[in-house]
């Protein structure tokens, strides 16, 4: 896995040293997942330090990056006069813990340095990807056929964890959204030991983790014919995420993709029932890089991210239907 250098990292940080502690930072820096452990750039040098649990696994990562025992941090630190962190992942309780523990060394506050790397995918990370994308497409393949008796959303969403791991996955990205009929117009519902009924709409949205790297789809199935209006809007959904999906490319606007989903909904008189962005970058993370929302910061989509794309629409009290892909942008 391609990773930024120290000299990259310590360029985008503007200090002479920079402490990664996000443990998700340090699997994408290091290649290893580990519970307890930070990541010091300095001078040409990534240095994770690490425990004794991790150390055997460590002591088999890349020459690129050394390993030390965590606790030698803090001789390594009294060297450090001043050094960038990651501000939107330390405690207060933590920093007070450090001007104690390093006081010759002054810590200073960044935002989103390994983010902005975390962004474009290399090869590696795109077949992990890729790999959990057809897995989760496979289970949402293998739904229809237990909608063809009584179950609950519960024991669905059990389901899907079993099928994952059967697959060769991890296990999923996040809880698994498991919706029957009216329960369908909460985009983020629970699942519940709600009972399926003929007549219900289900929704469903999942994703399978895969070498950590997550994915997220969702997908409306239908007991009975829909209605009129449900299928107007399934409709409408459809043709709104092909639309968005094909206009994915390098350069494209966050801002611009999601006026376009709200325009075809305008047109079809449901946008007011859209409420939640268009999509979001995944990874490592479900969520992690722009939000595809004119709510959020306008950013231009580079070469090798993935994003999501799920227009929506819930109707309180009725039903809810979202439809969600992911798109990889060349």
């Amino acid at each position: 896995m391609r990773s930024p250098s120290a000299t990259q990292l310590l360029t985008a940080a503007g200090t002479p040293a920079f402490l990664v502690t996000n443990l998700i930072n340090v699997r994408y820096l290091t290649g290893l997942p580990v519970s307890a452990g930070v990541v010091l750039a300095v001078g040409r040098r990534l240095i994770l330090f690490v425990d004794s649990r991790y150390r055997d696994m460590a002591e088999r990562l890349p020459g690129t990056i050394t390993v030390k025992d965590i606790g030698q941090l803090q001789g390594v630190l009294a060297e450090v006069r001043e050094c960038g962190f990651e501000s939107e992942d330390v405690t207060v309780l933590r920093k007070t813990g450090w001007r104690k523990k390093f006081r010759t060394t002054t810590f200073v506050p960044t935002v989103g340095i390994l983010q902005s790397f975390r962004r474009q995918k290399d090869p590696e990370e795109l077949r992990n990807l890729r790999r959990a994308h057809r897995m989760t497409k496979e289970l949402l393949r293998r739904v229809p056929a237990m909608l063809k008796r009584s179950i609950t959303e519960e024991r669905l969403a059990r389901q899907l964890i079993l099928w994952s791991l059967e697959l060769g996955a991890e296990g999923l990205s996040f809880d698994p959204i498991v919706a029957f009929g009216t329960h369908t117009a909460c985009p983020h519902h629970r699942p519940t030991s709600r009972k399926l009924q003929k007549g219900h709409l289900v929704q469903i949205d999942v994703g399978v983790k895969y070498r950590g790297y997550c994915a997220d789809m969702s997908e409306v199935y239908f007991t009975v014919e829909p209605t009129k209006v449900q299928d107007q809007v399934h409709r409408t959904l459809i043709l709104a995420k092909n639309r968005a999906m094909k206009a994915v490319k390098v350069g494209a606007s966050t801002h611009m993709l999601d006026t376009l989903v709200r325009g075809m909904l305008k047109k079809a008189g449901i946008e007011e029932y859209f409420t939640h962005s268009l999509g979001h970058g995944v990874g490592l993370e479900i969520h992690e890089g722009p939000s595809l929302s004119t709510k959020a910061q306008d950013v231009m989509l580079l070469k090798n991210e993935v994003v999501t794309i799920e227009p929506g629409a819930y109707f309180p009290g009725k039903f809810g239907m979202r439809l969600e892909d992911m798109v990889y942008v060349e």
